[in-house]
């Protein structure tokens, strides 16, 4: 009986031997077959291909290169990997659930077309073979993504790598329009604009956190960046006068005040920063619109001349002369006895700073949103001529609309402003107005955009709802977002991009898709009380569609 049984265990030993030897050369003859097609049968994926960066094309030939032969050597180990475990297959523990980390997640029933053999699981082959791929449910979420999306609910602000641009500045704010640096987006280019677009956030929480303060009271803030500091506050004026129903009981004060705090000049102040930006910078940053007195500016879009008298001295040729919205030129020129202009005072705070810096290499960018970024169109082109010898000026507007007409834009050309747009496809704001508001004697003239646009979408965002509105389209925290995010035309949203998401589902959660809520919220993030304790974060400032 001893020597049957070993006589058979040893058939055994030898039977598994050779299904052993027989799965290897499955998986050898496979992987060959699977090679084969993929050099004959698959076609040519489709290139988008950037007007503004024509060696796009052949740059991503060479990368789809060199990944497919990476891909087939990762391949080939897993599959000899996976052999054991189709000899000797292991159960996990019962409290183990490798897939979602530790969250009860029942998985979707399969059909039985769906099934596919335990052997070919075993194998892994589906990773060669593309019709055996199963499309994972949308809700899914891998371990990694889970860890990527714990990482991102830590509110915990982590910019792209500081490279220095110190011999490169003169093109990363403008000189040549940004050309090459746009489509794909330069990694440089988009932390400077991510910057630049928290300057203005903070802008939004400096004034919800106080907007009854006194106009002769400068505000101490702490910016996002501790390489700038602030050096003058500035406030808006309006000469609307509001109807009565406007001053309802229980409305506050700073909702009908005609002055209004909009924003700040801030300098570079940081030698490290300085040598690594290759000058010092002067910002000046412009919140949008906050009060019953703006709105009422935003709707008064009848062309109006930059300079008084000017449509007299031209005659019956007016299409030539500079001309913008009048609810824009009233925030920007009206004053009181206690409140100077937002012209007198900007105007004065950067010739101070050029005397204070003489000699030095300069730099002069003014950042806005929405009305902000209306308002900054006017504050460039009066600095751009505020003295013999002015440093350089740029422009970077997030969701701004038209301002002025096509005499307009000419001009702040021919002062070489540069104006960069960062525009949201979904964003209707960008669109208006279309044409002026006609007047009693007057010609109706339309609106033109200036500068080079940075288009991005909220469809592209993997946390965002397709169908998000008009407001999440339109607000800043989705803006900063869709930046950090976008890689260039037709390309994923960057599967590495570092900016919290924390802070898009205190001002935009009912526009962030529901499997991203669940998962903060069993990740243990509140984003109602985050959003009531905003004030404790600098760079979470509330725009106008949060309140």
């Amino acid at each position: 009986d001893s020597s049957a049984d070993n006589s058979q265990q040893g058939r055994f030993n030898l039977g598994i031997i050779h299904s052993k030897l027989q799965i290897q050369n499955l998986i050898q003859e496979s992987m060959l077959v699977a090679m084969a097609l993929s050099h004959t049968a698959t076609p040519t994926p489709t290139r988008h291909v950037s007007p503004l960066n024509p060696n796009a094309s052949r740059n991503s030939v060479r990368t789809t290169t060199a990944s497919t032969a990476t891909a087939s050597t990762t391949c080939i180990k897993t599959h000899l990997s996976n052999l054991d475990k189709l000899l000797k297959p292991s159960q996990p523990k019962p409290d183990q659930n490798p897939t979602m980390l530790n969250m009860d997640v029942k998985k979707p029933a399969q059909n039985d077309h769906e099934k596919t053999p335990y052997l070919l699981n075993a194998l892994n082959l589906s990773s060669l073979l593309p019709f055996l791929q199963k499309t994972a449910p949308a809700d899914e979420m891998s371990p990694r993504s889970l860890r990527h999306l714990q990482r991102l609910l830590s509110d915990t602000s982590r910019p792209s790598p500081k490279n220095s641009i110190a011999s490169r500045w003169h093109m990363y704010h403008g000189q040549s329009n940004w050309f090459g640096l746009l489509d794909p987006l330069d990694e440089n280019l988009r932390r400077e604009l991510v910057r630049y677009g928290d300057f203005v956030q903070s802008a939004y929480h400096a004034f919800h956190s106080m907007p009854s303060s006194p106009a002769s009271k400068n505000r101490h803030l702490i910016l996002p960046d501790r390489s700038y500091r602030t050096t003058r506050s500035l406030y808006a004026t309006s000469s609307v006068t509001l109807p009565d129903w406007a001053h309802r009981p229980g409305t506050p004060d700073w909702v009908t005040q005609r002055s209004s705090w909009i924003g700040y000049v801030a300098v570079c102040d940081s030698d490290r920063e300085i040598a690594r930006m290759g000058r010092r910078d002067i910002t000046i940053v412009l919140r949008g619109t906050a009060t019953c007195h703006e709105w009422f500016e935003n709707l008064r879009a009848s062309l109006t001349p930059l300079e008084e008298g000017e449509e007299t001295q031209q005659g019956n040729n007016t299409s030539q002369v500079p001309k913008v919205a009048q609810g824009f030129l009233s925030l920007y020129k009206s004053a009181t006895e206690e409140v100077k202009s937002l012209s007198n005072s900007v105007i004065e705070e950067v010739k101070r700073l050029m005397e204070l810096y003489k000699g030095e290499e300069l730099s002069i960018t003014v950042v806005g949103h929405s009305l902000g970024a209306a308002l900054a169109l006017l504050v460039a082109d009066e600095v751009s001529a505020c003295a013999p010898h002015v440093p350089p000026v740029a422009v970077v507007s997030f969701g701004g609309p038209k301002v002025g007409n096509q005499a307009f834009a000419e001009r702040l050309e021919n002062r070489r402003v540069k104006v960069l747009r960062v525009v949201n496809e979904g964003d209707v704001i960008t669109r208006v107005p279309g044409l002026e508001i006609p007047r009693i004697g007057h010609v109706k003239e339309g609106y033109a955009h200036v500068g080079v646009e940075l288009k991005v979408d909220s469809k592209a965002s993997p946390c965002l709802r397709s169908d998000a509105g008009p407001a999440c389209s339109h607000d800043l925290e989705a803006y900063l977002h869709l930046v950090d995010g976008f890689a260039g035309t037709g390309q994923p949203f960057r599967s590495d991009a570092k900016r919290s998401i924390a802070r898009l589902l205190r001002h935009q959660r009912t526009s962030v898709k529901e499997i991203y809520v669940n998962r903060a919220h069993q990740l243990g993030f509140d984003s109602t009380a985050a959003a009531m304790n905003r004030a404790e974060s600098f760079g979470c400032a509330p725009s106008p569609s949060y309140r």
